[in-house]
């Protein structure tokens, strides 16, 4: 097997962008030619019983998933299985096709462990991706998908553009996410008022007996994130994802003064709007704790928190593929060491 580390300077001459699509380069190749593949999947697929959990109607053989933005357009599902994760979230797909953001879009801060893209919700569009989605699912791990809106499309009517994917993509995954916390796209977080998410999840419910997810922001004030989300889960979101990225520049040294930063510079903030979130929601709604998460600790403290499910990004850039396997292996000695028989027993522990 190749170390991730010692390739590792190579790919960081490269564009960020361009290593982002040599990668994908090679998470594709399963999808085409499975067989070589199986030996590295079995050796990194942690399906330990003790990390097993039932949600969505779906097993999730264990909680490490990669968060959207990585496969935008479907095309690496079983690449990133052979990666170990438990389940992946495609997207954010928008209705119509679109290139994103002028480029340079992705940038690295090395020494924070952190990346920052403003790549603008680039995609294949709506229907080239359902076209893929049919060929793979249902998939032996789950799959979410992360919807947003066209940059073109006015506010007024963005809730058209969610509920049309909603239409389109319904019965094509196993959970949906509504994406109106990317920093990229003009007005966005704009959305994120009661509203707006009162009016999507009365439409989006009639729509799609699929579980629907509301993704937020971590630079929203405490309370503003708490309200918002109480609501949501009100008006019949299924869960909680928090968070995407931030917009707060000062966490490094040399920020470009577009797009979100992610990574290790993103834990802190991520997990205090997430504790805040599952004091009000645990036991109420699925949670998915998503920001700066790189170690089998990190993971653990989230699980303990409330989370039902983490999401990785960033950290596999700065640690590597072997980071999920090592995450889930930690994860099920913590579990052990401290008397566990399932992760379900550990979840929300601090909130009990």
């Amino acid at each position: 097997m190749i170390n991730y580390q010692s390739i590792k300077p190579l790919l960081f001459k490269l564009e960020p962008e361009n290593a982002h699509h040599l990668a994908a380069s090679v998470l594709r190749l399963p999808n085409i030619c499975q067989i070589p593949f199986n030996s590295f999947l079995e050796s990194h697929f942690i399906n330990d019983e003790i990390l097993n959990q039932e949600l969505f109607g779906r097993t999730f053989l264990n909680p490490v998933g990669l968060g959207a933005g990585f496969d935008k357009n479907a095309t690496m599902i079983r690449g990133i299985q052979t990666l170990g994760f438990g389940f992946t979230e495609i997207g954010t797909v928008t209705p119509k096709p679109q290139d994103g953001n002028p480029k340079p879009r992705m940038f690295r801060h090395i020494e924070e462990e952190t990346l920052q893209n403003a790549m603008g919700f680039n995609n294949e569009g709506a229907l080239k991706v359902i076209k893929r989605l049919k060929k793979r699912f249902p998939f032996s791990t789950p799959i979410g998908v992360n919807i947003g809106k066209n940059k073109v499309t006015a506010e007024k009517d963005a809730i058209n553009d969610y509920t049309h994917l909603i239409k389109a993509f319904d019965g094509l995954g196993d959970y949906f996410v509504i994406n109106i916390s990317s920093p990229n796209t003009p007005g966005l977080r704009d959305l994120q008022n009661e509203e707006f998410i009162g009016e999507l999840f009365k439409q989006a419910k009639v729509l799609t007996k699929m579980p629907i997810l509301l993704k937020i922001a971590p630079d929203m004030e405490i309370e503003d994130a708490v309200t918002l989300t109480k609501m949501a889960v009100e008006k019949g979101a299924d869960g909680i994802i928090a968070t995407n990225t931030t917009i707060d520049y000062s966490l490094v040294k040399e920020p470009k003064e577009i797009g979100g930063l992610s990574g290790a510079v993103l834990k802190k903030q991520s997990f205090k709007i997430f504790e805040a979130i599952a004091k009000e929601l645990y036991g109420k709604t699925t949670l998915i704790s998503v920001g700066g998460i790189d170690s089998a600790e990190e993971a653990y403290k989230r699980i303990k928190a409330g989370a039902s499910l983490v999401q990785i990004y960033s950290g596999l850039v700065f640690h590597g593929p072997d980071m999920i396997m090592n995450i889930n292996k930690g994860l099920v000695e913590l579990l052990k060491a401290d008397g566990y028989t399932n992760i379900t027993e550990a979840i929300g522990i601090d909130r009990k």
